[in-house]
């Protein structure tokens, strides 16, 4: 009996590039900012920690969300450690960034490079986990079709 194969989007390689482009353009430009800064060396500790930290998290409840889909047996207590580590780190930044003594389009800016890079973390880890999926399905329909070759002599 044949099992039908899930049917994955593959992400392009236009996708794939645009992607890990973004996120490269979003964590260089958040850290540029940073070292551009005239701030205290801890404060621009405390913002590169934050960045570190919500990129983890996102990646994470991405991963958490994904095995949840995919019927991957994944605890709650991580699902639920994962969604409210990346509500901290939304807050944190945005709380860092309501005190911080900067202007306003300072503010702007790492608020934006930071959700442009949380957002880009997503896909990159995304695009990669649709194509381990489908390298892993591929060899699967090759074997099927050979069997079915086989079968019919």
């Amino acid at each position: 009996m044949e099992q039908p194969i899930k049917s994955l989007n593959t992400p392009s390689k236009a996708f794939n590039i645009a992607s890990v482009a973004v996120l490269i353009i979003g964590i260089a430009t958040y850290t540029f900012g940073l070292f551009n800064a005239d701030m205290l060396l801890n404060e621009k500790g405390y913002y590169f920690i934050v960045l570190l930290y919500g990129l983890f998290s996102a990646v994470s409840l991405q991963k958490s969300i994904r095995d949840k889909q995919e019927n991957i047996p994944t605890s709650k207590i991580y699902h639920l450690l994962s969604m409210v580590s990346t509500g901290v780190a939304v807050v944190l930044l945005g709380v860092g960034l309501f005190n911080a003594n900067l202007l306003l389009s300072e503010k702007g800016f790492y608020g934006i490079a930071y959700v442009m890079s949380l957002y880009a973390a997503v896909a990159v880890q995304k695009n990669i986990r649709d194509n381990e999926a489908m390298k892993q399905q591929a060899p699967q329909a090759t074997s099927d079709t050979q069997d079915d070759v086989v079968d019919s002599e």
